[in-house]
């Protein structure tokens, strides 16, 4: 099984590209930090294809934080000097949006802040009235 699971900020603005026959695909880096060294951060390359790579490059800004999951991909290539290079990206299959371009932007937006309720404030609720 290929499956990556990552959360972390944008360190650029996505780059959105077509390919020769049209089809849509976005590229950006995601840094993550480690779980038990935040000192130490990982970068990765994400690539998106189609629809959600419109979205990502129209929703995503440098500094936006996302879930990104999907598949890594390790391809190789050789350098003008003839020594084989790999590199890894990750191939995603679903990108989540956890802050957006315009709160990225705007930082006096004031942010939503949940409401409390009071124990008084609830309905009673009898079990007949329970689904289960």
């Amino acid at each position: 099984m290929n499956k990556i699971h990552i959360i972390g900020r944008l360190t650029a603005n996505p780059e959105l590209r077509a390919t020769g026959n049209g089809l849509q695909v976005c590229s950006f880096t995601v840094a993550v930090s480690r779980r038990f060294n935040r000192e130490e951060t990982d970068f990765f390359s994400v690539t998106v294809w189609r629809d959600a790579a419109v979205n990502c490059n129209k929703y995503l800004a440098k500094g936006s934080q996302v879930g990104v999951s999907g598949e890594l991909h390790l391809k190789h290539y050789h350098d003008k000097d003839g020594t084989k290079r790999f590199t890894i990206e990750i191939q995603a299959d679903e990108v989540e949006f956890l802050s957006s371009k315009q709160n990225e932007n705007n930082p006096s937006m004031p942010k939503p802040t949940p409401r409390q309720t009071t124990i008084e404030e609830l309905d009673e609720v009898e079990d007949d009235d329970m689904p289960f």
